[in-house]
């Protein structure tokens, strides 16, 4: 892609990170692409979900920075990446389990609320006027997602699958720019995993919400990405399209190695 930095959303230059004496990160720097969904991988302890860490802010990193939509965001804390545009979803579900779908939901939503705490607690005009939207909204992705009929149950009580899209409908309510997916394939079915793939394209297609994406399973990724990137022991050692990604001999040596490497 030789726009794709003109055309970037988010830009990862040179962050470094270490924990004691080792390096997870080591001066990793990439485009990701607007309005397309960009696959990272590697094999087990390559530094993805290290990265990933970095861009919600868990993380701090030792040199380097980051830049979405043109700024850094190297100083935004974490209670802010909602606000600015990127919105994630977790490798263990963390999922209010005792409230109900549409809470969750609304969860969400709530992470781009104007109002502050005491137009809230007063409920002004313009606290409704913004709770019933948000309602609203809500409702709607609920029956996008096909999960109006959970909408009332506690998510606790419903299917893994179904908890998932509980997941993705939390995060696509805070209106992201960006949709950080951290590894969404664990643990489903087949049929789910088919669901899944349908929904990322939908969210890039329809929504224009560009897509990064850390998953193991590997065709899922090539299924779904327009552009991957791999990294191994902390650095970047190729990116490009699914099809040269699968051709290029440093990734077929880092996933099978001699042998001893676990694949992701």
């Amino acid at each position: 892609m030789s726009n794709q930095s003109a055309s970037a959303l988010l830009s990862v230059k040179d962050i470094t990170v270490r924990f004691g004496g080792i390096v997870a990160l080591d001066s990793v720097s990439f485009d990701v692409p607007r309005n397309k969904v960009c696959g990272l991988i590697g094999p087990n302890g390559a530094g993805k979900t290290t990265l990933f860490n970095c861009l919600s802010r868990l993380y701090q990193y030792q040199s380097g920075d980051l830049l979405f939509d043109g700024e850094s965001i190297t100083q935004t804390p974490v209670h802010a990446m909602s606000k600015i545009g990127i919105g994630r979803t977790f490798q263990n579900l963390a999922m209010f389990r005792t409230m109900t779908v549409r809470q969750n939901v609304m969860v969400g939503a709530h992470a781009r609320s104007e109002g502050g705490f005491l137009s809230n607690m007063l409920k002004t005009p313009a606290s409704r006027a913004e709770e019933t939207q948000m309602t609203a909204d809500a409702d709607s992705l609920l029956t996008y997602l096909k999960l109006a009929e959970y909408a009332d149950r506690a998510v606790g009580d419903l299917p893994f699958g179904i908890q998932k899209r509980v997941e993705f409908a939390r995060a696509l309510a805070s209106k992201p720019k960006m949709l950080l997916l951290d590894e969404p394939a664990a643990g489903l079915n087949h049929s789910e995993l088919s669901d899944l793939a349908n929904f990322i394209r939908t969210v890039r297609d329809d929504m224009g919400i560009t897509v990064l994406l850390v998953e193991h399973h590997m065709n899922l990724v090539m299924e779904v990405s327009d552009w991957i990137v791999v990294l191994n022991f902390g650095k970047k050692i190729a990116e490009g399209t699914p099809d040269e990604i699968q051709r290029n001999p440093e990734v077929i040596r880092a996933y099978l190695g001699d042998g001893n490497n676990e694949t992701a």
